[in-house]
């Protein structure tokens, strides 16, 4: 027999793909409202369209994390990120700059980058080497990275994973330079977020990296994820609000 807590988890999940759904459909024909600026998202942006102009790259980080534990969420943000980047770039028969440090979201990286090219065999075997593994040990991808920003052709710096104490060693890489690299940054460790508020020229905080599809590709499913989230929490701090007037006022 299903419990109390495990009927309600249910009905919750059951309301949150309805919103999903609504939302999605209606962002697929425009009819939706604006969303909260987040002006990294806009740097970002930014960023990519004058790495084009100027004829350099864009160097993303996608972190240490993995995509089989519970660094998963985190990288594929990252992975999101690159699949925005690479598109902007691709017409341009560039790519940006990857650095992993699993070999198997390196393989993942490479794979989205090779798509955004559309079946163009010169291109994606060009471009391939800039997807790089580095190595899975933190220390040792801090300073492979810090050596890629800082001697090859790279505009801008772009930092969306899994980070620990080494993010500090990369983002200050990134600002210590002769022309100091922009950095753009995203991290939902409460232990790095100080050093992307510190080091970074934009900042992506906490749950904000997860709604980088919405705010980068604008995707209808990513859109409607976003706004079904904001809704739920209307809803939850109206029942809150509610039971305690109710209990205030001895209804309840």
């Amino acid at each position: 027999m299903i419990s109390i807590s495990a009927a309600l988890s249910l009905i919750l999940l059951i309301i949150f793909s309805v919103l999903i759904l609504y939302f999605a459909v209606r962002a697929k024909d425009h009819r939706i409202p604006s969303l909260r600026p987040i002006p990294a998202f806009d740097a970002l942006k930014k960023q990519v369209a004058e790495s084009i102009e100027a004829g350099k790259q864009v160097h993303l980080a996608v972190g240490t994390g993995r995509i089989t534990d519970a660094t998963t969420a985190d990288t594929l943000m990252g992975i999101e990120t690159l699949s925005y980047i690479a598109a902007k770039t691709a017409p341009a028969k560039t790519s940006p700059v990857v650095t992993a440090a699993d070999p198997v979201v390196a393989m993942l990286a490479q794979h989205v980058v090779g798509n955004s090219f559309e079946h163009d065999a010169d291109a994606i075997a060009a471009t391939a080497p800039n997807v790089r593994w580095v190595s899975p040990e933190p220390a040792a991808y801090a300073a492979g990275v810090m050596g890629i920003v800082a001697q090859e052709n790279i505009h801008s710096n772009v930092m969306v994973g899994k980070f620990g104490d080494e993010f500090l060693l990369m983002s200050e890489s990134a600002q210590q330079q002769k022309n100091p690299v922009p950095t753009i940054a995203a991290s939902s460790d409460p232990n790095v977020l100080p050093y992307v508020y510190a080091t970074t020229d934009h900042g992506i905080l906490g749950e904000e990296m997860f709604a980088a599809g919405a705010y980068l590709a604008e995707k209808p499913t990513h859109i409607g994820s976003v706004l079904a989230q904001d809704a739920i929490r209307w809803g939850v701090s109206i029942v809150i609000f509610g039971g305690v007037i109710l209990k205030a006022f001895g209804v309840w």
